[in-house]
This record gives C-alpha cells, sequence and structure tokens, in this order.
C-alpha cells in the first residue's frame, strides 16, 4: 500500500514539473521583443539595431501600432511603394492581429528613395500630411547617413504624433512645453507689473507740464534719402513631391509619403 501511495506521488509531481514550465514558457515567449527593424541594407551595427528594435516595441505598444523600418539593396530594382505594399502583404504585420495597425518606413538604398505607409490606425493617425512631416525632418540625417538618428527620430516623432487626434497640427507652437512655460512666465509677469502700477503712487509730471504751447512747434521738416538695401535669400526646396497613399494588392488602405534622400 504505501508503495502504491509513493509511486503515485512521484508521479504527480513529474507531471506538475513538467505542466509548471508551460506558462512560464509561454511568458517568456511573450516577453521576447518582436522583429520591426529588417535592416537588410545592414546600415545598422549590432547595438544600434538592438536598442531601435527595442525602442520601436517600447513606442509602439503605446500606441497599439506596429513600427517597422525596412531597408533593402533592392536587388530587383522594385518600385519602393511596391516593396513596402509587398512586405505588408506577405508579412501580415500587426500590434495585436495580421494585418493590423502598423506604419512602415521603406529606405531604398539602390534608388535612394524613402517611403512611409501607414495602416489602419496609423492611417488615420498618420495621414499624408504627417507622413511628409516626419519624412522632412528624417531626410537630412539620411542624406548625411546618420541614419541611426534618422531612425530614432522616426520612431519617436510617429508614438508623438500618434498621440493627437487627426485633423491636428502636431507641430503647433500651441503644444509646445517651452512656449506654454513661457505664456505662463509672461502672464505672470504682466499681472505683477499691474499689481506693482496699482500700489505705487500716480505720476503727475508729464512732457508738456513745462511746455510753452504758444511759443512750442516744429520749425521745418526734411526727408533725406540715404540708400537702398537689397537682401537676397536662398529658398530651400523639397527635393519630392510627396506621394501619397494607396491600396496593396491585398486590398489594404493605407496613408503614405514618398521621398529622395
Amino acid at each position: 500500500m504505501k508503495k502504491r501511495f509513493w509511486f503515485v506521488t512521484l508521479c504527480l509531481l513529474a507531471a506538475f514539473c513538467l505542466i509548471v514550465p508551460v506558462p512560464a514558457i509561454k511568458a517568456a515567449a511573450a516577453a521576447e521583443p518582436k522583429t520591426l527593424i529588417y535592416d537588410g541594407a545592414h546600415l545598422l551595427g549590432q547595438a544600434d539595431y538592438d536598442e531601435l528594435n527595442a525602442m520601436a516595441n517600447e513606442y509602439g505598444a503605446e500606441r497599439e501600432t506596429d513600427i517597422m523600418i525596412i531597408t533593402t539593396d533592392n536587388p530587383e530594382n522594385e518600385d519602393v511603394v511596391k516593396i513596402t505594399e509587398d512586405f505588408y502583404d506577405k508579412q501580415a504585420p500587426g500590434y495585436d492581429k495580421p494585418f493590423g495597425n502598423a506604419v512602415i518606413l521603406t529606405v531604398d538604398m539602390r534608388n535612394r528613395d524613402i517611403y512611409l505607409a501607414g495602416f489602419y490606425k496609423a492611417e488615420e493617425y498618420l495621414d499624408d500630411a504627417r507622413l511628409d512631416k516626419i519624412r522632412d525632418k528624417i531626410t537630412p540625417d539620411l542624406t548625411e547617413g546618420d541614419y541611426r538618428q534618422a531612425f530614432e527620430k522616426y520612431i519617436k516623432t510617429a508614438n508623438r504624433y500618434m498621440g493627437y487626434e487627426p485633423g491636428v497640427n502636431p507641430d503647433n507652437i500651441l503644444f509646445s512645453l517651452w512656449f506654454q512655460l513661457g505664456a505662463a512666465l509672461a502672464i505672470g509677469g504682466i499681472t505683477v507689473g499691474i499689481m506693482a502700477y496699482r500700489s505705487g503712487g500716480r505720476v503727475t509730471v508729464t512732457g508738456r507740464t513745462y511746455e510753452d504751447a504758444g511759443t512750442s512747434g516744429v520749425l521745418q521738416r526734411q526727408d533725406r534719402y540715404i540708400r537702398t538695401t537689397v537682401t537676397k535669400r536662398k529658398i530651400q526646396k523639397s527635393s519630392s513631391s510627396g506621394g501619397g497613399g494607396g491600396r496593396t494588392g491585398g486590398g489594404h488602405s493605407h496613408s503614405g509619403s514618398r521621398g529622395s534622400f
């Protein structure tokens, strides 16, 4: 009887040891960061790649949107828009489901073209106009070859822009923290100045107090031409048209912004 008891106990313990690690394994798998950067052109070192991929996971979770980057040498010389759309159709990215919320930055090193596309929630919150703004911010860094800086700026700006309701200019100075602090200080200074003015005595002496109105006046007016100054300023022009959104071969609509660097 005792042998049977110990045999059953050992079997239960063995079964428990086999079952317990399963949730732990699932939890560990869930905690693993998603691959959000596909650096086919090898523009990033391993340390930069790991840091940016972790950043994309963190910031994307805040907006429930996959913030993705694709770099390619484009050996087949495909159009950058087609590369982006085919990637979405084949990889089916999305924050919480296949073909879900995603914003993708594609960098074509062969033709030095870039394309940004927003799908589903990102199509609404990162429309063509907002993607144009993001592209304008990162293009100088791409031109200089500072890819890490460009990708970090893209991730952070996409996250920030998605924090504003659609139709709002996210770069409006009224949303700037420094502007709000400056306005608060200015209002406070004006208030203190008014209070100080009201607390002091009134000044009754003016510029006309000792003026003889009968003998004072303008004796002569004269205009004299000195010189004309002309200033020339170079107007910077964008290197691209901006592009726009569209629909993938699989039927998924998206916003878009196209450019070169």
